[in-house]
């Protein structure tokens, strides 16, 4: 009995045989890399026709009714799986893209929604990925598997690089690198709602001046107009006086109804002594009692100071109108690079962006200027609106 003791390895190697060639030492990250890139060819496959499936379908039936739809679907469903891709990619290569956020029709209803579903640039590029990707999986799962069996010594090398190809793809393709452009549509959507308001607000003063200042001028002339051809046939009676008083009486009103427009343009107040007395002024005129808190370290910029003054002041006029709330409050402050703003009464809640009460025009209004409104009404109260705008100093 031999005292030479022997370890095997799993395999009894011939004597004058030479050594199995040296096995490079596979981690981990080098085994979920082979697992992905292996991975890549069935999933590949499957993808690659279900896109050009539904491509082809969805192209040759646009002519009719369900061709957009099946269109609009199909980008859906490219953009579930680009989430997945990002998921595995996260996990096997350990490359964290970011989830693109999700189109947001500007409009309610079936043909904004369509729209902004077949112009999603986020999920044309997964499909874009899915159809690139094919090639690529084909190559790649031979080049591994070949590696497998005959290139041992060299996969580590081999994972590391193909693996590396296909993080720059997933980064490409598969990353929200469009949110400049997305970005870009959203400020022309912006625009023309802020192009619309304007005109809105045209048409409202314009109304306003045509049916209150201007029509009551109008009798003012008249009145005078008929008072001076008494002066003038002598028949300066007690008639005259009656006309002159109530000539007097329609200067007033007059005069009010213009400093009400002009405090609908843009209030004094507000020009002259800033945010704080304004939104004071506002207050008082409500027909609920409102606290008032204005904490500014300077003035904004004056469309910012305007845009705050306006949403403040439409929602003062719905607490009045609609809320039969017992109290008030006003709160504005800045924090860091955003102007917020918080009105909250104590009624009967129940409001609704879609509501009829003119939310929805605020929150658009907001919008255009890359601000915020929240909306917080359960049934009973209270209610609580949350505005933000950026912050913009005057220079």
């Amino acid at each position: 009995m031999s005292d030479r003791s022997q370890v095997s390895t799993g395999a009894d190697v011939q004597e004058g045989a030479p050594p199995p060639p040296p096995r490079a030492p596979l981690s981990g990250w080098t085994w979920r890399e082979i697992g992905y890139l292996l991975a890549n060819f069935p999933l590949g496959v499957f993808a690659f026709v279900v896109v050009m499936v539904w491509l082809v379908l969805g192209i040759g039936l646009s002519v009719t009714v369900i061709g957009l739809p099946l269109l609009a679907v199909g980008l859906l469903v490219c953009r579930q799986y680009g989430r997945l891709e990002r998921a595995r990619a996260r996990v096997l290569l350990g490359v964290r893209v970011p989830e693109p956020s999700p189109p947001r029709p500007r409009e309610d209803g079936f043909f904004p929604w369509l729209w902004v579903r077949l112009t999603d640039p986020v999920a044309w590029r997964h499909a874009l990925f899915a159809v690139v990707r094919l090639p690529w999986a084909v190559l790649t799962f031979a080049v591994v598997l070949a590696s497998l069996f005959v290139g041992w010594p060299a996969l580590p090398w081999v994972a590391r690089w193909l693996s590396n190809v296909d993080r720059a793809m997933v980064r490409g393709l598969l990353s929200p690198s469009d949110e400049l452009e997305r970005r870009i549509a959203e400020l022309e959507s912006d625009r023309m709602t802020v192009t619309d308001t304007a005109a809105a607000d045209l048409r409202r003063i314009e109304r306003d001046l045509h049916d209150g200042a201007q029509a009551r001028l109008v009798a003012l002339a008249m009145g005078l107009g008929l008072a001076k051809e008494k002066l003038r046939e002598g028949q300066a009676d007690e008639s005259v006086a009656v006309m002159v008083d109530e000539a007097h009486g329609e200067v007033k009103l007059a005069l009010q109804e213009l400093r009400d427009l002009a405090r609908g343009i843009h209030p004094a107040i507000l020009t002259d002594r800033g945010l704080g007395p304004a939104l004071l002024s506002l207050g008082g005129r409500c027909t609920v009692p409102v606290t008032t808190s204005v904490e500014l370290p300077e003035r904004p910029v004056a469309a910012i100071e305007g845009i705050a003054y306006f949403t403040v002041s439409e929602l003062l006029q719905n607490i009045s109108k609609h809320s039969a709330a017992r109290s008030a409050s006003v709160e504005v402050w800045r924090s860091g690079g955003r102007l917020l703003i918080r009105v909250e009464d104590d009624g009967r809640g129940g409001a609704r962006l879609d509501g009829g009460s003119g939310m929805a025009g605020l929150a658009e209004r907001l919008e255009s200027v890359d601000g915020l409104f929240v909306l917080d009404s359960p049934e009973g109260g209270p209610t609580r609106v949350t505005a933000e705008l950026p912050w913009r100093g005057r220079r």
